[in-house]
């Protein structure tokens, strides 16, 4: 199972690494308050808040579970996160099947 997992990181590296720098970024500013996060590139150039500001902010409600603080920030993290995990999980199942067929 873990040769699959290190196997499925290996080919989509990009996905793996903004996924995991994501979490990083979001679980180490909801406990220990340092901002690594990126920043909004559309707000910094243009100044205008675009439709994804605020996910980051509502995803470290998530983490420190303040369904009000997620809801305000941006309420759109209540249909991304289960769309990204329920993505990622598909992806990985067809990844697997394929894998396990080239092997057999």
């Amino acid at each position: 199972m873990f040769k699959v997992l290190f196997t499925y990181i290996a080919k989509n590296k990009i996905l793996a690494f903004v996924i995991s720098f994501f979490l990083f970024s979001s679980i180490l500013k909801a406990t220990a308050g340092v901002d690594i996060c990126i920043p909004c590139l559309w707000k910094l150039l243009f100044g205008v808040h675009c439709l994804g500001c605020g996910l980051t902010t509502a995803f470290i409600g998530l983490i420190e579970l303040d369904l009000n603080k997620s809801f305000e920030s941006n309420w759109l993290i209540f249909i991304i996160v289960p769309f990204v995990i329920y993505y990622t999980t598909l992806d990985f199942i067809k990844f697997k099947i394929n894998i396990t067929r080239k092997l057999n």
